[in-house]
Order: structure tokens, then sequence, then C-alpha cells
């Protein structure tokens, strides 16, 4: 389980289902504030190859889940913010098919 900074604010709602449909604004930082995913060049965020990689990931998250569709997303050099947008199938029920799973960049991708 990760360790939580006694400073971080919790940002989600207790008993509230995340899998139920409606838009839901997502941020991923990355550990320490590094900038693995660009830099800004001349008020342009100049991808890295670690950032294309988050780039084509983030687009394929509705390959992944049925009745998830993406609005509006920008990555930048730590972080990425986007609005995910869950719909209901077609019983009209979310299928629960999404999670908060956590995931860990393997060390070979920054060498």
């Amino acid at each position: 389980m990760l360790k939580r900074s006694r400073s971080r604010k919790l940002n989600r709602l207790p008993e509230y289902d995340y899998s139920q449909e409606g838009y839901y604004f997502v941020t991923i930082c990355t550990k320490n504030g590094y900038k693995y995913f660009g830099k800004v060049v001349n008020k342009k965020v100049i991808l890295t190859q670690i950032g294309e990689i988050a780039y084509a990931h983030w687009r394929e998250i509705p390959k992944h889940y049925d009745n998830v569709i993406l609005d509006q997303f920008v990555i930048m050099p730590n972080h990425v913010h986007g609005i995910i947008i869950i719909e209901s199938n077609e019983s009209n029920v979310c299928d629960g098919n999404v999670g908060t799973e956590q995931w860990k960049l393997s060390q070979n991708l920054f060498t």
C-alpha cells in the first residue's frame, strides 16, 4: 500500500462510487515532481519519449473501457490533466470496469 504524506489533501468523496457515469477531472503526477513527460520551450510543452508514451496510452483508454470517452487533456512536464467521461452501458448501469489501479514505470524507461 502507498504511504501518504500527512499534508496531502484527500480528493475523494467518502462512499462515492467513482465507477458511476459522469465527468471526472483526473490529474496524474510524477513522483517528486520530476519532469519525465517533457519540458517547456517558448511557452510550449515539448514531450519527451516518455511523454509521447503517456500521450499514446491516454488516447487508448477508451479501448480498455467500453463506456469511457475522453474529453480534453493536456500533458505537462510533470503531470497530466484530463477529463474522462463515463457513460452508462446498454442496461443503463455502469459495468464497474473502471478503477484506480496503481502503476509504476519500469526503471529501464529512464536509461
